[in-house]
């Protein structure tokens, strides 16, 4: 794994590059945060969905939910970028949208949708 840094309207954030799943975990998770917030300086992290294992999106296990709470709690943020489009569970759909209301994690399409989001 790889963290670059991006830096926009005076904020920066870390923006992960890797080849392999990232954030498989809980404990993934929080590694991913705490390594942006010692090497990159910022607890903004942007991340392709690629890079998140797919029980991520299935809402039924927890894993979302358990990630998420856990960025919140240490003051993280994260804005996820990818196609959310051939998802059809109304209630990740809902998810999704109602975290993109928040101010803490996105879901975007695009990577410089998600540095937006972050850094507004």
């Amino acid at each position: 794994m790889n963290l670059s840094k991006i830096e926009n309207k005076g904020t920066l954030c870390a923006l992960v590059n890797c080849e392999n799943t990232v954030i498989t975990d809980t404990q993934s998770a929080l590694d991913l945060l705490m390594s942006a917030k010692y090497d990159i300086g910022t607890k903004n992290i942007v991340i392709s969905k690629q890079l998140i294992t797919e029980d991520f999106f299935v809402l039924s296990t927890g894993l979302a939910g358990e990630i998420l709470q856990k960025f919140v709690n240490y003051g993280g943020r994260i804005a996820i970028y990818g196609d959310y489009s051939h998802y059809t569970s109304k209630p990740l759909r809902d998810f999704i949208y109602e975290s993109n209301n928040g101010k803490d994690v996105f879901f975007v399409s695009s990577l410089e949708e998600a540095v937006e989001k972050l850094t507004k």
